[in-house]
């Protein structure tokens, strides 16, 4: 029996997840998924890819780069398929049992992972490919891969010893169900808060668009009147504009409090014992630290050199923030307020820059409905790269929120399906996120068609009233803010859907950890250019265009308040490299209190804050992707900053030949070229820091 009998085997089962999925390009039958169905499915992917990797590895064959490299990056698709579904879902529509499926699944999938890539056999036959990879004459592309698989194998435990070996697969194991728990603790205390605003003078200060989505949140909690939550796109508008201190300090304490209330979703220890595990896996292939360990398969590659990212920015990003808080008191009252608490600086800031620049969201928001947004950013995919979006309300999705849209190219040629979900609701985790059904390859089996990618974009905005079905009021309005993190989502789909290699351990966004988020941060760039503006910001009742004045105030105001983000954001990244460089086994205590002491010492003014606290911090603790790795959206801020001045170098936001290079070295490579060389065949050279410090306001000349 051949990898491709195996493949094609029939499930013996009447799982829709196992069976064929007739629906167009292969999407799955979301319609007849239930919960129980995953579990069988995934113990079937499981058993089918190791019957896969089985035969691979006992071929009678020398090692090839075919039959062995090539084919292990054909593998089990089965259980790609099943779990892309899976966790797509337990991420945006998840349920009690789907997640009581989470957590019975995680540490079996992470000992099928460690049993395939501690697979003496399968290794051996991938180490004797890699060891002659100059010797054969690859083509760049596979030469790549053949690092790149090798590199996943010897990070995964292979080469450890084999008592090494077997602890390794139980810290995974261990790690999968702690991360999870991480998740779901974060998840419930952001779904279970809720701020009641019974009354006129609670709603005091609250524009329309704000009162809006409150009482839209009310409703789709069966509740009267109007409910602050704690999505981002509710509270931090709330901490705007609300006049009623009282509240604010509630909001805010919620807000970041989240994972740190004592009982059964507590995560001050969850996240000891990740840390305890991540010291011990790192330790185990021999570093010091899991910074160490971590940043080996990066671009920046050292502490040292994240260190002295984050050390160029964090004086700079302080003065602008002394700045800042110097002009926001000078605004507030005097007496209680003027001392400046966390809950007060969004709400002084909004006043100053209504001062400052006559800038209001009240007078903003109208001219961005998330329709024509999302219209704009499709508009700047197509003149950049000849991208055509067609909606296709036939096409199956897991929830009613989820537009579809087939992706053509220039050419007219479909070369992906696109699936967009907008809306904050119960159920669904906070923040905003790319992921795939299924990446591009164009190394399949032999007669079947090349892998169409389908790419998904989470967002968590508030849901207007004219988008709850049945009734009238406002559309979803967005900030300009919220109008980046849509561009922003929509700049890594595109990186998954322009994907144009052989081979999908290579495709899209599976690229090193900080130049992933190159093409999301450079994609933001196209939301502020007045051109687009004045195409796609029109107001929703009148349909006139942005104001020409208003665009120019918006275009002044872009770097106010940069001091007050920059050391929020810095400050996390400066928390996640400190916890993750403590070389004792043993974590602090007390990890709430070694980040404020840290923090402290480091001259974090008490007002400001940072993005996330350790105890509900995801990026670092619901999974590994961004451990020790949250400095990465500085590290391509680099890049992107540097990369959009081509295009005004040359000029136009649309200049032909940058985007074509774009195109070509950034988004459509994927993996297959190193990220330092895909950069410079886009850049022509390497970055340079001047054009990030610019961006921000960091340089004094360049303060707002």
């Amino acid at each position: 029996m051949s990898v491709a009998d195996l493949a094609a085997a029939p499930a013996d089962d009447t799982n829709p997840l196992l069976l064929p999925w007739p629906a167009p390009y292969g999407l799955p039958p979301f319609a007849s998924l239930r919960p129980e169905h995953f579990e069988p499915a995934l113990r079937a992917g499981m058993r089918r890819h190791r019957a896969e990797l089985a035969w691979l590895a006992q071929q009678d064959e020398a090692p090839s780069f075919d039959n062995t490299v090539a084919a292990f990056d054909r593998s089990g698709q089965l259980l790609d398929r099943v779990a892309s579904v899976f966790y797509n879902l337990t991420s945006s529509a998840t349920s009690p049992a789907l997640q009581a499926v989470q957590r019975t699944m995680a540490a079996p999938m992470a000992a099928h992972s460690s049993a395939v890539y501690m697979d003496a056999g399968l290794f051996a036959r991938v180490d004797t490919v890699h060891a002659r990879r100059h010797e054969l004459g690859l083509a760049p592309e596979a030469l790549r891969l053949t690092e790149r698989v090798h590199l996943d194998f010897v990070r995964s435990g292979a080469r450890l010893p084999a008592e090494a070996q077997a602890r390794y697969a139980q810290v995974m194991q261990d790690l999968a169900g702690l991360t999870t728990r991480f998740a779901q603790n974060v998840l419930h205390d952001e779904s279970h808060w809720q701020l009641p605003l019974a009354d006129e003078p609670a709603l005091s200060g609250l524009p329309d668009f704000v009162r809006a989505a409150a009482r839209q949140a009310a409703a789709e909690r069966g509740l009267p009147g109007h409910v602050i939550t704690l999505s981002r796109s509710l509270v931090v508008p709330f901490l705007s504009f609300s006049t009623r201190r009282d509240l604010r300090e509630l909001a805010w304490r919620a807000w970041v409090g989240r994972g740190e209330n004592p009982g059964e979703h507590d995560n001050r220890e969850v996240a000891r014992d990740i840390l305890r595990l991540r010291n011990e896996q790192a330790r185990l292939h021999g570093h010091a630290c899991y910074a160490d360990f971590a940043l080996a398969d990066t671009m920046a590659g050292t502490r040292a050199a994240v260190q002295g990212l984050l050390g160029e920015v964090w004086p700079r990003a302080l003065a602008a923030v002394e700045r800042e808080r110097q002009a926001l008191l000078a605004l507030a009252p005097a007496g209680a307020e003027a001392a400046l608490e966390p809950w007060d600086w969004r709400f002084h800031a909004e006043r100053l820059r209504r001062e400052r620049f006559a800038i209001d969201d009240a007078e903003v928001k109208p001219y961005f409905p998330l329709d024509r947004m999302v219209q704009a950013a499709f508009d700047c995919a197509g003149r950049l790269f000849g991208l055509q979006f067609r909606p296709r309300d036939d096409l199956p999705v897991y929830h009613p929120d989820v537009k579809a849209f087939e992706v053509r190219n220039a050419q007219g040629a479909v070369i992906g399906i696109f699936l967009q979900d907008n809306f904050a609701r119960p159920g669904k985790r906070s923040g905003a996120w790319m992921s795939a059904l299924r990446w591009q390859t164009r190394n399949v089996e032999a007669g079947a068609p090349a892998s169409l990618p389908v790419i998904l974009n989470n967002n968590n905005f508030a849901r207007g009233e004219a988008a709850a079905a049945g009734q009238g009021g406002a559309p979803t309005l967005l900030s300009l803010d919220d109008a980046r993190t849509l561009f922003h989502e929509f700049g890594h789909g595109l990186h998954g859907l322009l994907s144009d290699v052989t081979y999908r351990r290579l495709s899209g966004t599976q690229v090193l950890r900080d130049f992933v988020e190159l093409p999301s941060q450079i994609f933001e760039h196209w939301i502020t250019q007045p051109e687009v503006l004045q195409r796609h910001a029109r107001h929703w009742q009148t349909g006139e265009p942005i104001p020409a004045d208003l665009v120019a105030r918006l275009q002044r105001a872009q770097r106010f308040n940069q001091g007050y983000e920059t050391v929020r954001y810095t400050a996390s990244a400066m928390a996640d490299m400190a916890v993750h460089s403590l070389t004792d086994a043993e974590p602090p205590a007390d990890l709430c209190r070694f980040e404020a002491d840290l923090l402290q010492a480091a001259g974090l003014p008490a007002a400001v804050g940072q993005n996330h606290r350790l105890v509900h911090f995801q990026h670092l603790f619901a999974g590994s992707s961004y451990a020790a790795g949250y400095y990465v959206y500085l590290w391509a801020e680099v890049l992107d900053a540097d990369g959009f001045d081509a295009f005004t170098e040359a000029g136009s936001a649309f200049d032909p030949e940058v985007a074509q290079r774009l195109l070509r070295h950034i988004y459509a490579s994927g993996n297959s070229v190193a990220p330092a060389a895909a950069y410079a065949a886009f850049r022509g050279r390497a970055p340079t820091v001047q054009p990030l410090l610019k961006k921000r306001g960091l340089l004094a000349e360049e303060a707002a």
